[in-house]
């Protein structure tokens, strides 16, 4: 049985080079840090929506933020 294909991200890697801190990025798109933490380390995917926030956050294209393999 394949395993489920998974988004990846560079979240915390944009955050960094925006010198915000994971409080600072949770509040501005109405997240908790809890939440922001575990996107980080991609335990799970975000929705469109805060997808779309994070990007317009960072002034990246969702695709330069966010991952999706193809499948082999």
């Amino acid at each position: 049985m394949a395993r489920p294909t998974r988004v990846t991200n560079r979240l915390r890697a944009l955050r960094e080079q925006s010198g915000l801190t994971q409080a600072e990025l949770a509040a501005r798109v109405g997240v908790t840090r809890q939440t922001l933490i575990a996107l980080e380390q991609g335990k799970y995917s975000p929705t469109l929506e805060l997808a779309f926030q994070l990007c317009r956050v960072f002034g990246v294209r969702i695709d330069d933020a966010f991952d999706y393999p193809e499948e082999p």
